[in-house]
């Protein structure tokens, strides 16, 4: 389905609007191979006619599928593998080291998309950290998409999406087979809640977390918006706590209140004057 100039305008100010993704001119193609398959599924023979409906009315359905339809869920299991092993090495022993007398650990993936993240987390403390058994573990993952949010709680992957990250031996451990998907066990699954969440809109009320992972999402909004979330997350976060994010992305420039820590091959972030083992001297 082809489009005109202006419902690519109109996708543009919607999908702004809603989830602050900027889509440059010259990505109709995008546009186009995304929501022509839901034009059709409403009953739409063009992408024209799909827009000038959803013009026409509130906010509801379509616009929220359209929203969510533009969102990219690209993902893996233990992906950039050099931020995981940051967090089993060095940062999370230090963690549980300095709550050991609280026994609480607050977690939040704040872009969970299918679950491959959170799941790799809850997989890592799960099989390095057996003294977390006796401990209080909040940890929530998050996504804008409902449609992702339902693939994360079902836990149900393919081949393919197994074969992207996951260690053999780890799926042999923590997931059954059943016709031609994955499931992850029910335990490992109990340890995630997994919740409907946009980043551009009010938070709600959070626990303060220790571990805070949004990790390449922050790619796809402008300065402005960068800028509020990372304000936003310190506010949420740990005076001693941590920020991973993709290996694209930097506080840098964005809010000077996060310096970088270099841990071995991977990069995370602390708020200034937080105490913690392997601080960068270099500043983001």
């Amino acid at each position: 389905m082809a489009m005109t100039p202006k419902t690519f305008g109109y996708i543009r100010q919607l999908v702004l609007a809603r989830s602050a993704i900027v889509l440059e001119p010259g990505k109709e193609y995008l546009v186009e191979s995304r929501l022509a398959p839901l034009a059709k599924v409403h009953g739409f023979v063009s992408l024209d006619d799909f827009a000038d409906a959803m013009a026409a009315a509130p906010f509801g359905t379509m616009h929220r599928q359209t929203v969510e339809a533009m969102t990219t869920n690209e993902t893996s299991f233990f992906r950039d593998i050099h931020p995981f092993d940051a967090l089993k090495k060095t940062l999370i022993p230090e963690i549980l080291a300095r709550k050991a007398a609280s026994r609480q650990l607050n977690i939040w993936c704040a872009a969970a998309s299918s679950g491959q993240e959170p799941y790799s987390v809850a997989m890592l403390l799960r099989e390095h950290f057996p003294e977390l058994a006796s401990w209080k573990i909040t940890f929530i993952a998050t996504d804008l998409s409902n449609a992702v949010l339902a693939k994360a709680r079902s836990g149900r992957y393919g081949q393919l999406e197994v074969n992207r990250g996951l260690p053999a031996p780890l799926m042999v451990k923590y997931f059954t087979k059943d016709g031609t998907e994955w499931i992850i066990r029910d335990d490992i699954r109990s340890m995630i809640d997994f919740r409907e969440l946009n980043l551009i809109e009010k938070w709600p009320l959070m626990p303060v977390f220790d571990i805070v992972m949004i990790r390449n999402v922050l790619i796809y909004f402008d300065i402005p918006t960068k800028k509020q979330i990372l304000k936003n997350i310190r506010q949420v976060m740990s005076p001693n706590g941590i920020l991973m994010l993709g290996g694209a992305e930097t506080t840098m420039g964005l809010d000077d209140q996060f310096e970088r820590v270099q841990v071995d091959k991977g990069v995370a972030y602390r708020q200034v004057g937080a105490a913690g083992a392997g601080r960068s001297n270099v500043a983001a």
